[in-house]
């Protein structure tokens, strides 16, 4: 058994996950006993191909790569790369991220320290240097109401500010999914990623799985990490809808039928009035109106690839 297997997912991006790869294990201890497992999730055939080639000649013996003939999303895919890992903690690295130090040795020496915790994240700066936000609160209501800011001024103890600059290990909510290691018997415990999201919220679902049974989620700073924000995933109104799929689909599953009914309705007059000015969201308000539902998801779309 392995200290971590480490997952990546790969989609038409494959010179980012070489980067990846190789920042991996040129940042990590040698004592270190890990795996490195990447899925590529039905990408292109040059691209796949080229990614393949790296890891076939690649030096690091515990290097994995797996094609799957779907594009499974980010749930998915990590669910893909679960089956294969054989370690008692799983680290989830995307492939536009790059170690600065010793990550996966940093959130070991962390984790197992406190059976408690079940998750943890380092802290994320730009490609310039700039420290990012490394995690959030969990979506509810109150948050796409009145906003973060309203959660971290009334309840500072469970919403701690975002923007602050961390130097210790800080219980949060969840950290980002960009690059987070989780101990692998709570994460078998909740079931792992719920793979009807096909993308975002799916570390949101899961911490919150967690903290159902107890379970917490902490920002370590000491584990630093250069994340190229969006850079696998373009951004246009097609993601957007995504996004408010998976959120409605969210809401809907921890909070019942009347918080998504008031949420959905919300989102149905916030983007009526925007698609008047805006006229791209018309596209984002038809499926809202339509009740946001998973057969409007990019999941259906997907097309199964045979090389």
């Amino acid at each position: 058994m392995f200290d971590i297997a480490t997952i990546i997912i790969n989609y038409n991006s494959s010179q980012l996950t070489q980067e990846c790869i190789d920042s991996i294990i040129a940042k990590t201890a040698s004592t270190l006993h890990f795996q490195i497992i990447v899925v590529d999730n039905c990408s292109e055939v040059a691209d796949y191909l080229a990614l393949k080639q790296f890891c076939d000649t690649h030096a690091f013996k515990n290097l994995q790569l797996i094609r799957s003939k779907i594009n499974t999303g980010f749930g998915g895919g990590n669910m893909t790369g679960f089956q294969f890992a054989d370690a008692q903690y799983i680290a989830f690295v995307n492939n536009d991220t790059l170690f600065l130090n010793d990550c996966l040795s940093i959130l070991k020496s962390a984790i197992e320290k406190d059976t408690s915790i079940a998750v943890v994240g380092g802290q994320s700066f730009t490609e310039t240097g700039e420290k990012m936000v490394a995690f959030d609160h969990f979506t509810s209501l109150s948050k796409e109401f009145f906003g973060r800011d309203f959660l971290e001024k009334t309840n500072p103890k469970k919403y701690p500010k975002r923007k602050l600059d961390y130097d210790k290990p800080l219980k949060v909510n969840y950290v980002q999914g960009s690059f987070m290691l989780a101990r692998t018997t709570d994460f078998s415990a909740v079931g792992g990623f719920d793979t009807t999201i096909f993308l975002y919220y799916e570390e949101t679902d899961l911490c919150m799985r967690l903290e159902k049974i107890g379970k917490s989620s902490y920002l370590i700073p000491e584990a630093k990490y250069i994340h190229y924000h969006g850079a696998s995933t373009p951004q246009n109104v097609i993601i957007k809808t995504e996004l408010k799929i998976s959120l409605l689909y969210v809401i809907r599953k921890h909070y019942g039928f009347f918080s998504h009914w008031f949420l959905l309705n919300y989102l149905r007059i916030k983007y009526f009035f925007s698609s008047l000015f805006k006229p791209k969201y018309r596209y984002l308000l038809f499926v809202l109106l339509a009740g946001a539902p998973l057969s409007k998801s990019l999941k259906t779309k997907q097309k199964i690839v045979v090389i």
